[in-house]
């Protein structure tokens, strides 16, 4: 259903089945990251990270060959003012926090074309499903421009030397180069699209939520760390989950060979 405390302009927000959709949703501007749509996204994923009952968000596009086109270059051409295009700039590193820091798994439904800044938004979610004709990729050389905001997220998850290539040629890969490459985690055909993320999202939300937000957690926070402080980080965290009742009820039903009760406690 629709939340109705919230309305939208450049995106839609469901939650049914625990699961959250948020859909870009301005096919004119082939659903470029303007301030507006960042703005609304911030605002999304914010409700979706405070509402106990979701569980899982999923990122899509209402737009049937792209998923976005990345930044609004209209802005980035504008004669404003440097500090003006600098704060603007603030919003992606705002989304791509609040990505990592959600406390619950993220899905990309990338049904179209996945390019320029939306491939840092896609990158900051953990998993990507990718229909066949999808494609990927960091354009932005070819129009003056560099893709510093989403350098470190790709660099964090694509090999050097094939991140070099991506920033330097702005060439797209197809959805299948995006796989090898180590971007997209699944890539089906068209006509299986709906039905693969909807059983990934479906899987995702019948895990302990309590347990997936410690998981989530930590996944952020030791990704930086020296190995050392991560090993001993996660030793806490391991420490803290076997002393919740839904780590006991899980290991229960195992053996008692039925489905959990989740209390997230």
């Amino acid at each position: 259903m629709t939340d109705p405390s919230q309305s939208f302009g450049k995106i839609t927000y469901e939650v049914a089945d625990h699961v959250a959709t948020i859909t870009l949703d301005d096919p004119e501007t082939r659903n470029s990251l303007s301030d507006q749509m960042l703005s609304e996204l911030i605002a999304a994923l914010s409700m979706a990270r405070n509402d106990y009952a979701v569980r899982v968000v999923v990122l899509a596009s209402s737009h049937e060959k792209v998923f976005s086109a990345g930044g609004n270059l209209s802005a980035f051409g504008s004669d404003s003012g440097t500090v003006e295009k600098f704060t603007g700039a603030e919003l992606f590193v705002d989304c791509f926090k609040l990505l990592g820091e959600l406390g619950k798994p993220s899905i990309v439904a990338a049904q179209g074309h996945v390019l320029a800044g939306s491939l840092g938004l896609a990158l900051a979610c953990d998993l990507i499903i990718a229909s066949d004709r999808a494609t990927f990729g960091t354009p932005e050389i070819t129009v003056g421009l560099f893709p510093f905001m989403i350098m470190a997220l790709i660099y964090r998850n694509v090999p050097r030397k094939k991140t070099n290539e991506m920033l330097l040629l702005g060439e797209r890969l197809n959805a299948e180069a995006a796989r090898e490459a180590g971007i997209v985690n699944k890539v089906v055909p068209t006509g299986e699209f709906d039905a693969a993320v909807a059983e990934w999202a479906g899987m995702l939300a019948a895990k302990s939520p309590l347990i997936m937000r410690l998981g989530k957690d930590a996944m952020w926070r030791q990704m930086d760390m020296p190995l050392a402080d991560a090993l001993d980080y996660l030793r806490s965290q391991l420490a803290i989950e076997l002393s919740t009742e839904d780590a006991i009820e899980g290991v229960k039903a195992f053996f008692e060979k039925r489905e959990p009760e989740w209390k997230g406690r």
